[in-house]
């Protein structure tokens, strides 16, 4: 099974295979994250993602990464044309990068905290959709080997870190009870 990770930093910095883009569906990259990857990584990544819009909403993208280390950019259109977005939306958008990683055999993918910039989604409920679509995801047969929760500030770590407890499947039996076959 793929490892996941939060980081607290920029997702410009992380050397991944593929970064994700939180995209509206004209694709244009003015402000929040996409906004910050098109600056540090150079306005050919926006220009490559335009010319392939307008996208739907759930459909995911990708171009290349320009200056960042990364070597693609994914970008996952999660915000209708007035920037909000949903649940339905978010989840759609990460199940997309996924499968766009897949498709590309990468075997590392940053995201960052979909909707929850200019989007305005609650933070708390964007993470736990989020986590869930990722670890369904990652059921599938696939390259990915390592999946990255770049967010910025305690309260989104704070927010990943707790749907990515919750999300933990339940162990089968007690953890204090033994095995079978081991002496109790």
């Amino acid at each position: 099974m793929a490892r996941i990770e939060l980081w607290n930093g920029d997702i410009c910095d992380l050397e991944v295979d593929a970064i994700v883009s939180p995209a509206a569906t004209s694709l244009w990259m003015s402000t929040g994250v996409a906004g910050e990857i098109k600056r540090a990584g150079g306005d050919a990544i926006e220009f490559a993602a335009v010319r392939q819009g307008p996208a739907n909403l759930g459909d995911a993208i990708v171009t290349p990464a320009g200056r960042l280390a990364a070597r693609v950019v994914i970008h996952a259109v999660s915000l209708e044309r007035d920037r909000r977005t949903s649940a339905a939306a978010i989840d759609a958008a990460a199940r997309a990068a996924m499968r766009r990683a897949r498709e590309l055999s990468l075997t590392s993918i940053a995201f960052p905290a979909l909707g929850t910039g200019i989007g305005g989604f609650p933070l708390d409920e964007a993470a736990r959709t989020a986590v869930v679509a990722i670890r369904d995801e990652l059921v599938e047969p696939s390259s990915v080997e390592h999946v990255v929760f770049a967010l910025r500030g305690a309260a989104a770590y704070e927010a990943f870190a707790r749907a990515l407890s919750d999300s933990e499947p339940s162990p089968t039996r007690s953890l204090l009870e033994p095995a079978q076959g081991e002496p109790a």
